[in-house]
């Protein structure tokens, strides 16, 4: 298995009624509470005006004073929810209407000063070519850009004091071999091979799953602290088909670097 290899899961909540699931990071643990809410993951104070979002449907509200919100739409298929707060880590989150259906209670976290927020907007990579079994295909939410992303960014002077890890929110639609295996889609006769990740045009990453939170470590070599830098995402291409390129329809969304 390459050492680029990042084996991440689909993140798994299960709520029940008297308690709700609390989201920090991609980790779950469960907190207290009867409505859904955004709170400070390290206080547990209440977040007012958090921006909450549905892409997919087209849907966004905001949390209350008491970090209170409620999501006024249909949810029939996996869809990621975003939230973003001034101040704060991006956050988002794959739900389906089960979670929706219960209380959710969001722990953001406060975002670091050498933070850098490449994009929070959602990206679809491809070439619009996919199946109805394709992981998460009934979420996709735009047309696509083409096969791959890229954007470049300033990192603070400093950074080589830090260990840096470019954060994917999101990411859907991967119809690896491994992805297959797990039941991420329900695709028979192909598989693709997993998106890669450059930073600074040096591979530094294979995604093999779908799943919220996906950290990848930086190498500090390729860092150039003070100037541009250059993230690119490029997605997989079906091995099963030879006739011509077949790229994997994926989207992504809430791209960012973040020191610890």
């Amino acid at each position: 298995m390459k050492q680029f290899l990042i084996c991440l899961f689909l993140l798994h909540i299960f709520c029940v009624p008297v308690n709700s699931a609390v989201m920090e990071g991609g980790v779950s643990k469960t907190g207290v509470g009867n409505s859904s809410r955004i709170v400070d993951n390290a206080t547990n104070m209440p977040v007012a005006g958090a921006k909450v979002s549905l892409p997919k449907n087209n849907y966004t509200t905001y949390s209350d004073a008491q970090g209170g919100f409620n999501l006024n739409t249909e949810i029939k298929d996996p869809t990621i929810m975003s939230v973003e707060k001034d101040g704060y880590r991006p956050f988002s989150l794959t739900i389906n209407e089960k979670m929706a259906s219960k209380p959710i209670v969001v722990g953001i976290e406060k975002s670091d000063i050498q933070d850098v927020i490449i994009s929070s907007e959602m990206f679809h990579l491809g070439d619009d070519n996919f199946s109805a079994s394709s992981a998460n295909s009934g979420e996709f939410k735009g047309k696509s850009i083409g096969p791959f992303f890229s954007k470049s960014f300033k990192i603070a002077g400093n950074a080589l004091s830090k260990k840096n890890y470019l954060v994917i929110g999101s990411i859907i639609g991967i119809d690896t071999l491994m992805a297959k295996k797990m039941r991420q889609n329900s695709i028979v006769n192909s598989f693709s091979s997993p998106p890669e990740v450059y930073f600074n045009g040096s591979k530094i990453a294979e995604i093999q799953l779908n799943g919220d939170g996906q950290r990848i470590k930086i190498p500090n070599h390729l860092l150039r602290p003070g100037q541009l830098n250059e993230v690119t995402i490029k997605t997989g291409r079906n091995l099963k088909q030879t006739a011509y390129i077949d790229y994997d329809d994926i989207e992504f969304m809430n791209l960012t670097i973040q020191s610890e």
